[in-house]
């Protein structure tokens, strides 16, 4: 819910917007740099059934739900590994809000140019980074480790180039929240199997451990 504080408005598909708005009568210079980029591979690949799909990977990964749904049905059905699968999903939380936290001090408008359609509609006109790129790289990362499968280069890639054909953000906002993702993953998991190896502790340990200690040291004493 972070990410629609983001506004001031939502960004609207191609064909909701003001078509009197200045630059739709072939004002606006030609595309350059990461502008082209996004243009070329919209123009390469933004097909309709790809088009359906990406919309339904945007929707899936809208505020990171459907990655935390997965975490949960993986908490639920792997009883032994419930608190790792917990953890990860908890990771995948804070990576999604750290997310909007960059979006929110960078402020980057997501991509407006005639050249670019913008096929689905946001919550913020905020594009850097891409919280979908972010979000999905961390599930990847952290939920392919758990299972034991690499699923990285076969999701981060798809949810990345998704961002692109529907016109949504700039091919740098989504190689940056890749890489905020996996960052944020690798720590997390480095410190959940940290957390797995510690030894149990509890008040009433401690208390006998230390009871037991006072005893010996008395009975040295005594003797």
């Amino acid at each position: 819910m972070a990410e629609i504080l983001d506004r001031p408005g939502p960004h609207v598909p191609d064909g909701a917007s003001d078509p009197g708005a200045p630059g739709r009568a072939g004002t606006d210079p030609a595309p350059a740099g990461e502008l082209a980029l996004l243009g070329a591979v919209q123009r390469a690949v933004a097909h309709p059934p790809v088009v359906a799909a990406a919309r339904g990977m945007s929707l899936f990964g809208e505020h990171a739900a459907g990655w935390l749904a997965i975490g949960l049905v993986g908490a639920a059905l792997d009883r032994p590994r419930r608190r790792e699968w917990l953890g990860s999903a908890a990771a995948v939380a804070l990576a999604h809000g750290t997310s909007i936290g960059v979006k929110r001090v960078v402020r980057r408008r997501r991509p407006q140019h005639p050249s670019v359609r913008v096929l689905v509609g946001t919550p913020s006109r905020l594009s850097f980074p891409s919280s979908h790129a972010t979000s999905t790289t961390a599930a990847a990362v952290l939920y392919g480790g758990l299972l034991g499968r690499p699923v990285t280069p076969v999701l981060v890639p798809a949810m990345a180039v998704s961002r692109l054909v529907l016109g949504v953000h700039y091919p740098s906002d989504v190689a940056l929240g890749s890489a905020l993702g996996a960052a944020i993953a690798l720590g997390s998991r480095r410190w959940l199997r940290r957390r797995a190896t510690k030894p149990p502790t509890n008040s009433l340990t401690n208390s006998l451990t230390s009871r037991v200690r006072t005893g010996r040291s008395t009975g040295k004493a005594d003797s």
